[in-house]
């Protein structure tokens, strides 16, 4: 289902989809959003996630000590963290507007590659919904959104689909620029702009580096290091640590659309940029019709930008509370 929405119309300067997508983590928007994040980020405390079966996963907890009763889970995207400008953003507009927020670390993202041995792959979603289930019940009065970006969208919406399943009671998923068919996302990633490909090599190669030396026992990884483009380093990845048999069948695991959420029965909303350089917008018609699922697209915003200034919180950020607020 198509959902208006108040359009995103952002100034002249910055209507080029390169520069919402880079802008949205870079100064001068890392300085203004970190001071308007001063507040969450004080209140927030960390908690270590027992997601099951040994996993742990690091979140932040910010607390109001009165506000609207209402919890907002938020993930990150591939390679970023908790502390992603975006998710600072966003976490800095609802704790002002009354919400608690928990802002969670995927496995190997942030601080966190020394508390679990195995490698992250993106189709570890037992671990998430674990994540999701937990702290839940860290707070189970407290109604239960949850709110994720790139490969965080992708993650949350998965999750939704499994949460009836799993007890988790979800009141509301946004997915902000979601993974939707990975395949046709590696493919932007090693075709498009270099400046996205060149950013995820490095930022993975940095990984990986962290990984080895807190497991220097457990992993050689000289010759996925050694390459230079996402395709093969994702490649050798799979064959050796996934337990996938190819390529293509670890990038079916986490691909959301065909019938992936055909059963979705949480209240769900995409928003999407049809000038999204790093996720193909033709892709959205291949979802699967449900009534749970809304999807708002704006011309313009990039991947995960939806910047009208780069002071202010993000059209994003408004559209999400929007979500939440069942507008």
């Amino acid at each position: 289902m198509r959902e208006a929405a108040p359009p995103f119309a952002p100034p002249l300067g910055l209507r080029s989809s390169h520069l919402q997508s880079i802008l949205s983590s870079q100064p001068p928007r890392r300085w203004f959003v970190a001071r308007r994040a001063r507040e969450v980020l004080a209140a927030s405390r960390d908690v270590l996630v027992d997601c099951g079966e040994g996993v742990r996963l690091l979140g932040h907890h910010a607390m109001r000590a009165s506000g609207n009763g209402e919890l907002v889970l938020l993930l990150h995207g591939w390679e970023g963290s908790a502390e992603s400008i975006y998710v600072q953003s966003c976490a800095a507009h609802l704790f002002a507007l009354g919400y608690d927020v928990f802002r969670l670390n995927l496995r190997d993202h942030g601080p966190t590659h020394h508390l679990n041995p195995e490698l992250f792959h993106s189709c570890r979603i037992a671990e998430v919904v674990g994540a999701v289930r937990a702290v839940q019940a860290l707070c189970p009065s407290q109604p239960l959104a949850l709110v994720g970006y790139s490969l965080g969208g992708n993650f949350a919406l998965r999750v939704a689909v499994r949460a009836p399943n799993a007890g988790i009671h979800l009141r509301q998923v946004v997915a902000v620029c979601p993974v939707l068919d990975p395949a046709h996302t590696l493919e932007r990633l090693e075709h498009g702009s270099w400046i996205y490909r060149n950013y995820f090599v490095l930022k993975w190669r940095r990984s990986l580096l962290l990984k080895r030396k807190a497991w220097p026992d457990l992993y050689d990884l000289d010759e996925l290091l050694e390459e230079r483009d996402l395709t093969a380093m994702t490649e050798r990845l799979v064959l050796r640590y996934s337990g996938y048999p190819d390529l293509l069948s670890y990038l079916g695991g986490y691909a959301i659309v065909g019938p992936a959420l055909a059963t979705l029965a949480v209240p769900s909303r995409i928003i999407a940029a049809l000038d999204d350089p790093i996720i193909p917008a033709a892709d959205l018609a291949r979802l699967a019709p449900t009534p749970a699922l809304s999807i708002t697209t704006t011309a313009r915003g990039g991947h995960c930008g939806f910047l009208d200034d780069l002071v202010r919180e993000s059209w994003a950020d408004r559209q999400i509370v929007a979500a939440l607020a069942g507008r």
